[in-house]
């Protein structure tokens, strides 16, 4: 097992749902992503790169609703800042999106 964090440790991570606004391709990144732009609602657009490409069409991404962690550090990536990172569930060498069961408001943080 990890190492444990207490709740206080978990209540300083913001994790929120954004809707996919726009989809492009990372063509400067070593392995095959994507370059989000997400809408959390009153926080704002956010940029991410996601390396989801093999189950993911750009297409398929368009509009769809994803959790992300916001309140990261920006990070450098080639070319691109990434604002937030959303998340996934490692299925082998695939990467599955997390997201919720039915669509709720832009910004909606997770608890």
């Amino acid at each position: 097992m990890e190492s444990t964090i207490n709740f206080d440790d978990f209540q300083k991570v913001d994790l929120r749902v954004g809707t996919v606004v726009e989809v492009l391709d990372f063509e400067k990144a070593r392995v095959a992503a994507y370059q989000l732009k997400i809408d959390f609602g009153p926080i704002g657009v956010k940029n991410s790169s996601a390396q989801i490409t093999t189950l993911y069409t750009k297409e398929e991404l368009l509009g769809r609703q994803v959790i992300a962690v916001i309140n990261f550090k920006p990070k450098q990536i080639a070319n691109f800042m990434s604002e937030c990172l959303v998340l996934g569930i490692q299925n082998g060498k695939d990467v599955v999106l997390l997201r919720t069961g039915l669509e709720v408001d832009k910004g909606t943080q997770v608890l």
